[in-house]
């Protein structure tokens, strides 16, 4: 039996090589491609699919990405499978990914060498946690956040989306939340942080592999 495959990244060169990946070493054929959340959904809803492969960041459209579009397609969609592939290294991060209920998580650089083992394991029902995940999480990740103030999921995700270049009238429309709470959630990151600008909320992000 062909295993049906949604595949979602805004890179299309990197969505060209899961691809060829995948239907050249696998049991599975990609019968939709998005480049967007907004053409994530809508290939959900016109194509039935086992398995859904998708980046974590994939700005731009009226729909966020991140844990935001996680949890809708949970709500959507909460039998299909999904296999989550970023270039995010912060800890805290990839912990709310996981407790977002995504069946396997893989680094980008760890696709080419591993992605074959995840979907056979995330198709047989079974979790896969890509080697540089693994990395990150036991040894460099998980304790580089505990070194840190702990930020609620909502936090984290208004301070990814806010350095990512959204504005906080744009934020509290894509989570459907008031301006007031938006501007809030914001503060109380960076107060927890200590960041004083805008600025320095830029460089936190970077340095932390959250806008990847």
């Amino acid at each position: 039996m062909t295993l049906r495959i949604i595949l979602a990244d805004d890179h299309p060169i990197f969505r060209s090589g899961v691809r060829a990946l995948l239907e050249n070493h696998t049991h599975a054929k990609v019968i939709a491609e998005a480049s967007s959340p907004v053409e994530l959904f809508d290939a959900l809803e016109k194509y039935p699919c086992e398995l859904l492969i998708t980046d974590f960041s994939m700005p731009g459209g009226q729909v966020a990405d991140g844990l935001q579009m996680l949890g809708m397609i949970g709500r959507r969609k909460p039998d299909l499978p999904v296999v989550v592939l970023t270039m995010v290294n912060n800890g805290g991060v990839l912990k709310a990914v996981l407790d977002a209920g995504v069946r396997g998580l893989m680094i980008k650089t760890d696709a080419l060498s591993e992605l074959t083992l995840a979907v056979q394991a995330v198709a047989h029902g079974r979790s896969f946690l890509s080697s540089g995940i693994k990395h990150l999480i036991d040894e460099g990740g998980s304790a580089h956040a505990s070194d840190q103030p702990s930020l609620s999921k909502r936090e984290t995700e208004v301070l990814r989306l806010f350095a990512s270049g959204f504005t906080v009238t744009e934020i509290a429309g894509q989570l459907n939340r008031s301006v007031k709470t938006i501007s809030r959630q914001k503060m109380d990151a960076m107060n927890k942080l200590g960041l004083k600008n805008d600025l320095d909320v830029y460089a936190y992000a970077r340095e932390h592999g959250i806008l990847a």
